[in-house]
């Protein structure tokens, strides 16, 4: 628990990204500490069990009860499956995929057998809608997976680590919009939709998507710099506000997109969303939903 105004809350993180030793391999196709070193980052253990580990140390540290763990490259769901094995009850498994790849199908249910339950989306990485119907039989396979999630990036892509390596970064923001995710999330009301860091530039028509689609949650990770292109001067208390009043407290999840060592788990975004909610008059029932309990019956089992 992290002491708080509203008292010790239970925070659960929604945003980590666990970058293995073999999460840097696929992304580079070299060996990890060629990336790392040029990073300054540490370089992830071998095995992906050590670094869980790391994780959870690092959170007893700051108090934080349990995180999502995202895979960050298609084909690393061994990674989190052994990592969420390694810590029974600290790590949620979501992993990343390109639903038109060809194996897209039997990765995935590989992946959800092995008990990750979160399915990512990059429609910008990966160049295409997620309301193409080329889709319909990965959607229809995910529906028949009582208390699977899918969570889909949209807005602005920036990938730091690619950016920093000076690697390619191909993405196509025509696929960002959560509009397309509107007609999905109506279609398939047994699933669960988290759009995050507010959409990511589309705040406005994340909003949209929210208020008609019960299904639909947003996350609240990152710096969310993308407030930038708003018009005006907003400001993420305003876009607090604004969630909490088209959302409500119950489908907003707290998250940091915390990601490597030494970096840690981004205490300060913590610091900075808890005085915001604080300042606004959240209350303590409505902090505890954000800070943790919202991504915890995320992943309980749930049907139409």
């Amino acid at each position: 628990m992290i002491e708080t105004s509203w008292g010790n809350l239970t925070v659960r993180d929604a945003h980590v990204h666990f970058f293995s030793h073999r999460f840097f391999s696929l992304l580079t196709g070299a060996e990890p500490a060629m990336a790392t070193g040029k990073l300054g980052w540490v370089t992830p253990p071998e095995e992906p069990e050590v670094l869980a580990e790391q994780w959870a140390q690092e959170m007893d540290r700051h108090g934080v009860d349990c995180a999502a763990l995202i895979a960050s490259m298609p084909g690393d769901e061994d990674s989190v499956a052994r990592a969420i094995s390694q810590v029974p009850g600290r790590f949620y498994g979501y992993f990343l995929v390109n639903p038109l790849a060809a194996d897209a199908l039997e990765r995935t249910a590989r992946a959800l057998d092995m008990g990750l339950r979160t399915v990512c989306l990059f429609p910008a990485m990966h160049r295409y809608s997620v309301a193409d119907e080329r889709l319909t039989p990965f959607w229809e396979m995910l529906a028949s997976r009582p208390g699977t999630n899918a969570f889909i990036h949209c807005g602005v892509l920036s990938v730091g680590v690619r950016k920093k390596l000076g690697l390619p970064s191909l993405f196509d923001m025509r696929y960002s919009n959560p509009i397309d995710v509107h007609g999905i999330a109506t279609r398939y009301l047994g699933l669960r939709f988290v759009i995050p860091h507010f959409g990511a530039g589309f705040f406005r028509e994340a909003l949209m998507v929210v208020d008609h689609c019960p299904n639909v949650y947003l996350d609240t990770s990152s710096s969310n710099n993308w407030v930038k292109y708003e018009e005006g001067d907003l400001n993420l208390e305003q876009v607090f506000r604004r969630a909490l009043e088209v959302a409500g407290a119950k489908r907003l999840l707290f998250g940091t997109d915390s990601s490597f060592f030494p970096r840690g788990w981004v205490q300060s975004v913590f610091a900075q969303q808890s005085a915001i909610l604080e300042r606004i008059g959240v209350n303590r029932a409505d902090a505890a939903a954000i800070f943790g309990d919202n991504l915890a019956d995320l992943h309980r089992p749930h049907s139409t």
